[in-house]
């Protein structure tokens, strides 16, 4: 027999100040990593050398005019860092905006509501735009996909109608063949929500419905993991109505890897995205359940084996709610939503045996409380942000240096001979060469944090390298040849 499950209220508003966790105040979370950006984290060997004590700076502190409650960051091909923050702006409907790594905000563009409103989490397009998605208004007021061009101009891409979805959540992801993919919490067939596709000009594709059985209510965007398939985790649902993790191919049929269970100890209702660790197994997180019922670190193998990383026991963080990154140093980092020295919530670093170090404790009034969202920024620092806290309780941009080394990323990581690649990095000016697994490319150095190039004749899956006059940076993992 299924166990009892508290239904959630239908696309409640967010709440200013995040309160303590519960599943009934689920919403709340969309201020954080359940509407963060996906992706598949394969990153190269890390090195021998000692890392230094990590430096913690808090860059912004939002107060309204700026924008309110952040709900993504991300690199740009530009150099600067992209977001969008919840709340704020003329009509409290929300911003996007960009900033540079020393912490200089700009407000790029500001929702009017009539474009919907609370903005979740942006994604880098292969063609340099930004593409993402609002959990409420549009034509039907059940959110939408929109484009955002660098120069701020903002286009509508779809509006959700209920019956191909309601309320997306997560980011969306641009898959290998160009489309993105994402989910939404809400409408469908059966009212559990949705899994969709969407070209770049904006023909929109129910790929699935939940039906409760498969899971339902999902709060994180999906990703394309090695295979080709899609991955993610829902919210509900399920054998035991708490959560699933699952895998759906680019034709739509999906399958149910795993069931989580208020009554075991492996977590449960999960509501972060996963990402693949260079070993190919998922690795997720819970806010709830456990051995001290504060969340969990969870393995899952594309075969559907399980494991539970790590208990987190208050000291070091209670309800971890946004995904893990892989570091070039072959660890996991993260954050808990609470606990920690001042239960405001922390950063961590987890190696893959599950040994967690807690590398900051947040006080809510100087540095924020909350904290959701990591991105690694090819100079190796950790940027991340705080869903409440700061100066004006109204959210927090920071960064965590932690002495890991430079990289370089690919968009898109996977492609056929001839397939258009942008390199994103770091002091790329004067690069002498580029390569996809010891293959020379020819390439267009666009700026210092942008080289253009194609995949070359009779290059094989494997690492990009480009070289520079000072240093060679190796991708963040393989790119896989088609």
């Amino acid at each position: 027999m299924r166990a009892a499950l508290t239904r959630l209220p239908a696309r409640p508003r967010i709440s200013p100040v995040v309160p303590e966790y519960s599943p009934t105040l689920i919403s709340v979370y969309k201020l954080g990593g359940w509407r963060s950006a996906c992706a598949v984290f394969l990153f190269s060997a890390a090195t021998a050398i000692p890392l230094p004590a990590p430096s913690f700076t808090t860059l912004v502190n939002f107060d309204g005019s700026n924008g309110a409650y952040p709900s993504s960051i991300v690199q740009g091909a530009d150099g600067k860092l992209w977001g969008t923050t919840s709340n704020g702006g003329n009509s409290d409907c929300g911003i996007a905006f960009n900033m540079t790594r020393s912490g200089t905000l700009t407000t790029v563009f500001t929702f009017d509501c009539t474009h919907g409103y609370e903005p979740g989490g942006l994604t880098l397009g292969t063609d340099g735009n930004f593409y993402g998605v609002t959990f409420f208004g549009g034509s039907h007021s059940d959110g939408t996909v929109f484009k955002l061009k660098p120069s701020g101009l903002l286009a509508v891409l779809s509006s959700f109608d209920g019956a191909d979805g309601a309320s997306p959540v997560g980011s969306l992801t641009q898959a290998a063949d160009g489309n993105f993919y994402g989910a939404t919490y809400g409408g469908g067939s059966a009212s559990y929500g949705t899994l969709f596709k969407i070209t770049p000009t904006g023909t929109l594709t129910k790929m699935y419905d939940f039906d409760f059985t498969h899971g339902a209510q999902p709060y994180a965007g999906l990703i394309q993991a090695i295979d080709g398939n899609f991955c993610g985790t829902t919210y509900s649902g399920g054998t035991f109505g708490a959560g699933t993790v699952f895998t759906m191919t680019p034709a739509g049929s999906l399958t149910v890897l795993y069931d989580f269970a208020v009554s075991q100890s492996n977590g449960f209702f999960p509501v972060a995205s996963l990402v693949q660790g260079r070993n190919g197994d998922f690795y997720g997180t819970t806010p709830e359940g456990g051995l001290n019922n504060d969340g969990t670190v969870f393995r899952i193998t594309p075969s559907g084996t399980f494991v539970t990383l790590h208990d987190f026991a208050q000291a070091d963080g209670r309800s971890p709610a946004g995904p893990l990154v892989q570091g070039t140093d072959g660890n996991f980092y993260g954050t808990t939503a609470y606990g920690g020295a001042n239960d405001a919530g922390t950063v961590f670093k987890m190696d893959p045996q599950g040994t967690v170090t807690t590398l900051h404790s947040f006080d809510a009034i100087t540095d924020g409380a909350g904290p959701f969202k990591l991105v690694l920024y090819t100079d190796g620092t950790l940027y991340g942000l705080t869903g409440s806290g700061g100066a004006s309780n109204k959210g927090t941009v920071f960064h965590l240096v932690v002495g890991m080394r430079p990289f370089v990323e690919t968009l898109p990581t996977a492609g056929k001979v001839g397939t258009k690649v942008t390199i994103l990095g770091t002091n790329l000016t004067g690069t002498t060469s580029v390569s996809f697994n010891g293959t020379s490319a020819t390439f267009t150095v666009v700026s210092s944090s942008e080289i253009t190039t194609t995949v070359p004749t009779g290059a094989t899956t494997g690492k990009v390298k480009v070289t520079t006059p000072s240093r060679m940076f190796a991708s963040n993992g393989p790119f896989q040849v088609k």
